[in-house]
């Protein structure tokens, strides 16, 4: 019997994870079908009910519901319990299993980031989702000492912070408002700057001046895209990198943990640029709603992606 794994979350008709992921199954001559459901927030506890069926190996879990399955499955992970937030669902039996493999994925790609420099320990973080608290979560256990928040409701900001005080008791992390002249005074302060709203995913716009953007930061836009921010960035010194390289390694986790295999990793980077090349774009922040370009409306997953023209329109 052909097993099937699905992708549940509002939108995710221009998910890269089918190819991505459809690619390895047949490579690796596992009888195994990729889905998108689509499904709104009503309709989540029903679609996780059915991953308990033996013909499902998983699935992944992207906006708005990376925060809403948490209460739906029977048992997190470290890293899903230390986020609060769930991208990946595996089976153990009919108990299933939330994890976070988006955390994995972003330390990937920070370690490439930082490249041979020593690993720097302090950054600030745009955006307040679930994309940010892998993030957020990844830099405390890296060490770092000082992570600032914003998104442009303080509050979610706030609530983020408040998740991982207990953990961060340590070192100082705090949120603060989405004021450019704040932002400015933080990023000459920092070594690190991650986006992780979807601020550029559809149009050509940054979420911070350029002006502002100090020489010799390291800028990681989890947009699987050159956006604006990165170009800018770029312009002005600092060293930049996209999304791709945590979207395929959060992918290839969440493909051993449903197969026991290790992921084909070339292939599916293959499949990954393939997708890219035809316009394909991904983001890992915040989508914008209600047209406030930082929304807080919750956060967008590695494990999907979002074409031209078309909008997320719920959180995250």
């Amino acid at each position: 019997m052909t097993k099937r794994v699905v992708l549940i979350g509002h939108p995710v008709a221009h998910s890269l994870s089918g190819a991505m992921h459809q690619a390895a199954f047949d490579a690796q001559g596992i009888d195994a079908a990729y889905e998108l459901w689509d499904r709104v927030p009503t309709e989540l506890a029903e679609a996780v009910t059915q991953l308990r069926s033996d013909e499902f190996l998983g699935a992944n879990v992207t906006i708005p519901h990376k925060e809403k399955v948490v209460p739906l499955v029977d048992r997190l992970t470290e890293d899903a319990q230390a986020t609060g937030a769930v991208n990946t669902i595996t089976r153990e039996g009919k108990r299933l299993i939330g994890h976070n493999t988006d955390v994995p994925g972003f330390k990937v790609a920070l370690d490439k980031l930082v490249g041979k420099r020593k690993m720097p320990r302090q950054a600030v973080v745009l955006g307040a989702g679930g994309g940010a608290r892998a993030v957020v979560h990844s830099l405390i256990t890296e060490g770092f000492l000082r992570i600032v928040v914003f998104n442009r409701h303080l509050h979610r900001a706030e609530a983020l912070v408040k998740h991982f005080s207990k953990g961060a008791a340590h070192m100082d992390l705090r949120a603060m408002p989405w004021h450019e002249s704040i932002i400015e005074a933080e990023l000459a302060k920092t070594k690190v700057l991650i986006n992780a709203t979807s601020i550029g995913l559809l149009d050509d716009v940054s979420p911070i001046p350029a002006e502002i953007l100090p020489p010799e930061l390291l800028v990681l836009d989890l947009i699987y895209k050159r956006t604006r921010l990165l170009r800018d960035a770029e312009a002005a010194g600092c060293s930049v990198m996209d999304g791709e390289l945590m979207l395929l390694h959060q992918g290839a986790a969440a493909y051993t943990l449903w197969t026991g295999q290790p992921a084909p990793l070339a292939l599916m980077q293959e499949k990954l640029a393939d997708a890219r090349a035809h316009g394909v774009r991904s983001a890992e922040g915040e989508p914008v709603a209600g047209g406030d370009p930082a929304s807080d409306a919750s956060t967008v997953g590695s494990t999907d992606t979002t074409a031209p023209g078309t909008a997320p329109t719920a959180d995250r």
